[in-house]
């Protein structure tokens, strides 16, 4: 494994715990600000609950519906500005929510909504023509009565790739990164977090950190965090919900656009069209367990495609065809008599302080369309100053499309790869594909596909090992070159891109054939295949 310089005895004025995406957003302000920072995973960055979302940038409908105009307006202005800034991951994507005749909500009430929805949130795409919502109604014309309308929002098929991102601008800025790092404790000192007990789980080694401030952005085990540094809370700051997925086979004929409905209880559920295939998604059911192991349950993968069914009853598909389910646990306020589909949406910040460990804050809720303003309100809540971003253009969906047949054209020239491997990298890596290309440019062993499927080559592997602290193979091929959430995938693509990068990369065989096992378990372990 990957020997690191150790870290026992240093200082950092910031220590971020947790490498998700409000972490990983959080030490990303902080380093930029130039504060001395240290951010730690357990895992890898964007393995937990990021990994396991719908995948969407909303600016949160069903949030109107409730009143909060306050998170409304927070997330339409977080959506826009990740449409402007990161074009090539965080898309516009047309939405249409469905309605039967059994809904309780009114379409004038529906009408009204969408007109606020629009007026607060602004334009990310142009207007669509009406055939997305022909094709849907063509589906649903099977004895159901349903009322469809469009609206707009965003998608972010890899926020794995977002946080591998900002992970990379952190340590540019002088920050520390280190995934598979476990927190032991955190220490008090007279009423104070003066430091943190580490394990570093590729080497066994421990180290003691000091930091003057430690952000607890642990999501669903910042309690386990609390408990484990003897930190007792009041009550429990996050009471656990458990989201789930079914990911289908995409259906000749399928809808582009994603499509907001009400699953079978009147529940929202989300269709969205993603990486080929089509995510259904989520359910809502109270879950206090290790979040590290959590499943979806056989009920909830009923439920969800039989609400799935009962909106395309014609579709050719059977529930044999599910490829893959997974769940992650939402880190929402502790709130123990209120439904889950009643618990706000809106994060806090708890400062321990009152608990007896002044300088140390546990960051509770947050999601995708959030994280950046999350980590601005964090970071100011602890004395760093951070500016308001500047305001960026809108990029059309035109200037996109050419600027990405420019780029494709330069990395297939700068790499000597085909234009489909050129494009396939423009698409995931931005502006690093550059670079990455110069990396492939006469190597023949980075120039060939990952797996006879994919049109991602080695290169990219390698440069998530060497720029984007990569450790693993499951590191790489499932967050930072994620070919292995593709439709294709198989354990026979595992075993080639493991061959592959071990050429690349110098692994001997009992570190390949170590890699590739514990790849196959975290697999397992995430997507649940049928």
């Amino acid at each position: 494994m990957t020997l690191r310089p150790s870290l026992d005895g240093e200082h950092f004025e910031v220590l971020v715990i947790g490498g998700g995406i409000n972490g990983v957003a959080i030490a990303r302000e902080c380093a930029r600000a130039g504060r001395r920072t240290l951010l730690v995973e357990q895992v890898d960055f964007a393995a937990g609950t990021t990994s396991r979302s719908t995948r969407i940038i909303h600016g949160g409908l069903r949030y109107l519906e409730q009143g909060d105009i306050a998170q409304v307006r927070e997330s339409l202005r977080e959506r826009q500005r990740l449409v402007r800034e990161r074009p090539q991951l965080v898309r516009p994507l047309e939405f249409l929510l469905a309605l039967d005749g059994k809904s309780r909500r009114s379409a004038l009430a529906v009408r009204v909504g969408l007109w606020l929805y629009r007026r607060m949130g602004g334009a990310v795409r142009r207007a669509s023509a009406p055939s997305e919502q022909a094709t849907l109604e063509r589906w649903l014309d099977a004895g159901q009565r349903f009322s469809v309308f469009s609206f707009e929002d965003a998608q972010c098929e890899f926020p794995e790739l977002l946080v591998a991102e900002w992970l990379t601008e952190m340590i540019a800025a002088g920050g520390t990164a280190r995934n598979h790092t476990q927190v032991l404790a955190v220490e008090v000192r007279q009423g104070r977090a003066v430091a943190a007990r580490l394990r570093d789980c590729l080497s066994g080694k421990e180290a003691r950190i000091e930091a003057t401030w430690t952000i607890n952005a642990t999501g669903p085990w910042a309690d386990q965090i609390c408990q484990g540094s003897g930190i007792l809370t009041r009550h429990p700051m996050v009471g656990g919900v458990r989201g789930s997925h079914i990911v289908l086979p995409k259906f000749a004929g399928a809808p582009e656009a994603a499509v907001y409905t009400e699953a079978v209880d009147g529940r929202p559920i989300f269709v969205v069209p993603w990486n080929d295939q089509i995510l259904v998604g989520t359910t809502e059911v109270p879950d206090e367990n290790d979040p590290a192991r959590v499943r979806p349950s056989k009920d909830e993968i009923d439920y969800l495609w039989r609400s799935f069914q009962h909106l395309f009853p014609g579709v050719p598909i059977a529930e044999k065809d599910v490829r893959y389910t997974f769940a992650g646990v939402r880190p929402l306020p502790y709130s123990p008599k209120a439904q889950p589909l009643a618990i706000s949406r809106r994060h806090y910040f708890h400062d321990h302080a009152e608990d007896g460990a002044q300088g140390m804050i546990s960051v509770i809720g947050g999601k995708l369309t959030t994280a950046m303003s999350l980590a601005r309100e964090c970071a100011r809540k602890i004395g760093v100053w951070v500016p308001e971003p500047t305001a960026v253009a809108m990029v059309s969906e035109d200037d996109v499309g050419a600027v990405l047949e420019r780029a494709t054209t330069e990395v297939a020239e700068r790499g000597e790869i085909s234009r489909d491997a050129a494009h396939a990298m423009v698409e995931w890596h931005g502006e690093k594909a550059l670079a990455i290309a110069e990396m492939a440019r006469g190597q023949t062993k980075l120039q060939v596909p990952l797996c006879r499927h994919t049109d991602h080559i080695v290169a990219e592997a390698v440069h998530a090992s060497e720029c984007e602290s990569a450790v693993t193979l499951g590191d790489i091929l499932l967050r930072r070159v994620p070919v292995a959430l593709g439709a294709c995938w198989s354990q026979e693509c595992s075993r080639e891109a493991a061959r592959r990068i071990a050429v690349a990369t110098g692994w001997d065989e009992k570190r390949t054939a170590e890699e590739l096992e514990l790849f196959e378990v975290e697999c397992g372990s995430f997507l649940q295949r049928r």
